[in-house]
């Protein structure tokens, strides 16, 4: 059986039996089927169903928020939030993409000549736990506003999720087939990729599933869009409005309970302003409420699995091991559930872990730089370039030192987040490809070129 166990408790939710070999192909046989005339309604019939899949997901906002809550434990606040996103990523695309994937004409020595946009097929999309709703639908939105169909492998984690938006696309009207969830364990994954009747894949997740995923797709020719890891800079200058970056450094390193890809991790803070950024950015971790998910007072939910827990323990007593400061003492907590009470870890090095790895929970590691030029040169030296900050006065400044973080996304005085206006994405060995925006719809179609002759 899949398992949804409640990380606030230790206990199991919900068990789901797993598709049978002869279920997925059935799946992808109605995948396939569905395709062909999919593909063939007008973008206003796509568009007339996203908008009320919006409408849905707004209506069950309280309910679905819940569900995720106790699947991954997320803060129920944070879970609202995510699902009314959810609710503007329908509608955005619902608008826009048909515009996004208007034809181009192109002069050339053709009496016509034009760039259309057509369906690929069906896209396997490999979501993660953390963020349940909203990256499962920042993916679906553009895929089936393009034409394609979809099937969803979630994280068994949060299978009751991916059922949930099953049910609401069913229920807004898209036909059978063209949206479906398969309950699979991980393992099996790299078996869909593979299949002739998946034409791309979009997965997020860790760098290590992201490259598995890539030499299946690889060895089968299709396109695939990696959403992965990510241990991103936050650079604080000496000119920065501090109370304005620790604020934001509190808020970007600890939502979801740290369990974020684009969470800023590491704080790199000229030594200007480095010991206040450290006082002020520990006492205002040390202010958050730790607790029941459910309980709008809590901004601390528990991580995901006891295993999470005990890798991120892992690493901050590694850290601390290597010479690093406790700046604010947290760690695992007494009592039922994953819960871990947030650290801040100062006087970190380029050779420690809390540096080198990615930290999926609440622990950030604060760095000291010389000057800015030595904050830029930390914050490339990692594998992962997802997302970054930049905190200075000067937006001349910023904008110039953003130039050169190597990042597919970097944020100036703000904080990093997915935005459907916006492309999303990373490079190193945070991925390729972009989600989102007008690349993101483009990321899963065929990019057909249309001579018509005489020449000319």
């Amino acid at each position: 059986m899949i398992q949804s166990i409640n990380p606030a408790t230790g206990h199991i939710i919900e068990g789901f039996a797993p598709h049978r070999p002869d279920e997925v192909d059935a799946i992808l046989a109605a995948a396939q089927r569905a395709g062909r005339s999919w593909r063939e309604t007008t973008f206003a019939e796509r568009a007339a169903i996203l908008r009320r899949l919006a409408v849905l997901i707004r209506a069950e906002k309280e309910t679905l928020a819940r569900i995720a809550t106790l699947e991954m434990g997320k803060p129920i606040a944070e879970a609202e939030a995510e699902v009314e996103k959810c609710a503007w990523g329908c509608e955005f695309y619902a608008e826009h993409a048909e515009a996004f994937l208007a034809p181009e004409a192109v002069t050339s020595t053709a009496t016509e000549s034009y760039v259309a946009y057509r369906p690929l097929g069906t896209i396997l999309l490999v979501m993660p736990w953390n963020f349940p709703y909203w990256q499962v639908i920042r993916c679906l939105a553009p895929v089936l506003m393009a034409g394609n169909t979809a099937i969803l492998k979630h994280s068994s984690q949060v299978s009751r999720c991916g059922l949930e938006i099953e049910r609401l696309g069913r229920e807004a009207g898209l036909p059978e087939g063209v949206f479906q969830t398969v309950l699979i364990p991980g393992a099996e994954a790299e078996r869909l990729v593979a299949d002739d009747r998946v034409a791309g894949v979009s997965l997020t997740g860790s760098d290590g599933a992201g490259a598995a995923v890539a030499a299946a797709a690889g060895r089968t020719l299709k396109p695939t869009v990696l959403e992965l890891g990510g241990s991103d800079p936050f650079i604080v200058l000496e000119d920065a409005d501090l109370d304005g970056a620790i604020a934001t450094a509190v808020r970007s390193r600890f939502q979801n309970t740290g369990q974020s890809c684009i969470a800023a991790k590491r704080f790199i803070v000229t030594a200007p302003v480095h010991d206040a950024f450290v006082e002020g950015f520990a006492a205002a971790a040390g202010a958050l409420t730790v607790g029941d998910p459910l309980d709008r007072a809590t901004k601390l939910g528990p991580l995901v699995t006891a295993a999470q827990r005990d890798i991120l323990d892992r690493q901050v007593r590694a850290t601390v091991t290597h010479g690093a400061r406790v700046a604010l003492a947290g760690g695992p907590m007494a009592g039922d559930g994953f819960f871990y009470a947030p650290v801040v870890l100062a006087g970190v090095a380029d050779d420690m872990v809390a540096f080198r790895e990615e930290t999926f929970g609440p622990v950030a590691a604060v760095i000291r730089a010389t000057d800015a030029d030595h904050a830029v040169a930390l914050a490339n030296d990692t594998r992962y370039g997802l997302g970054g900050n930049v905190w200075t006065a000067d937006i001349e400044r910023g904008k110039a030192l953003a130039a050169r973080l190597e990042t597919g996304n970097v944020f100036v005085n703000g904080m990093t987040a997915s935005d459907p206006r916006l492309p999303f994405g990373g490079v190193k060995r945070s991925g390729y490809g972009r989600e989102l925006s007008v690349q993101g719809i483009r990321s899963f179609v065929n990019v057909q070129t249309v001579w018509v002759g005489p020449a000319r």
